[in-house]
C-alpha cells in the first residue's frame, strides 16, 4: 500500500495509483478531497480527510511507501510526521519527501494559493536539510538518496526543490 500525505486535488495520486496496488490519499481539506474524488475515479484509491498532525488511521507496519510532496513546509513539528511514517511503514518501506528547498525559503519564497484572481499566502515553516535527516534518523529511518531540483530557467539560482528517499530500518 502507498500512503500519500497531502494529496490535494490528486495531481500525483494518479501516478501513485499506477504503481501501487492500493493508495490511501490523505488531505486536511474537504474541498481538495472532493476535487480529487471527482477528478479521479480509481478503484485502488481511497481519499480520506485527515489531519496528518494527529495519529494516522493506518495499521502499524501496513504501508510500503509514504509519499509527501510540498506539504511539510506547512507542518511545524516534523518529528511527528517522521514518527508516524516509521510506525506505519513495513521494515524496508520507503518514505519519499519532496519540498520547497530551504535555500528558496531563506530568500523569502513562500507557497501561495490562488483562487478567484486573489492570492493568499499559506503559513510556512523553514526546515533545514538537517531537520529532515535528523527527524528521519531519530525515528528509525535512513537516508538513501537526496536530490536538488531546478526548473530549466532557474539554473543560475538556488535549487527550487529538495527530495529525500528514506528507508525504514529493520526492527530487531
Amino acid at each position: 500500500m502507498i500512503l500519500e500525505l497531502g494529496c490535494g486535488t490528486g495531481k500525483n495520486t494518479q501516478l501513485l495509483a499506477a504503481i501501487g496496488e492500493q493508495v490511501l490519499a490523505f488531505d486536511f481539506s474537504d474541498g481538495m478531497i472532493d476535487r480529487a474524488r471527482s477528478k479521479l475515479r480509481l478503484e485502488n484509491v481511497t481519499f480520506t480527510v485527515a489531519d496528518i498532525t494527529r495519529r494516522w488511521d493506518c495499521e502499524d507496519q501496513s504501508v510500503d511507501l509514504v509519499v509527501c510532496n510540498l506539504v511539510l513546509e506547512h507542518i511545524h513539528d516534523l518529528s511527528f510526521i517522521f514518527s508516524e511514517s516509521s510506525r506505519v511503514l513495513r521494515d524496508g518501506g520507503k518514505f519519499f519527501v519532496c519540498e520547497l528547498h530551504p535555500f528558496r525559503q531563506y530568500l523569502g519564497t513562500k507557497a501561495v494559493f490562488e483562487r478567484d484572481q486573489r492570492t493568499s499566502e499559506i503559513e510556512a515553516f523553514v526546515h533545514d536539510i538537517s531537520d529532515f535527516v535528523g527527524s528521519a534518523h531519530d525515528n528509525g529511518l535512513t537516508l538513501g538518496t537526496m536530490g536538488e531540483w531546478w526548473h530549466e530557467e532557474d539554473r543560475e539560482k538556488p535549487p527550487r526543490l529538495v527530495s529525500f528517499m528514506f528507508e525504514k530500518r529493520a526492527q530487531p
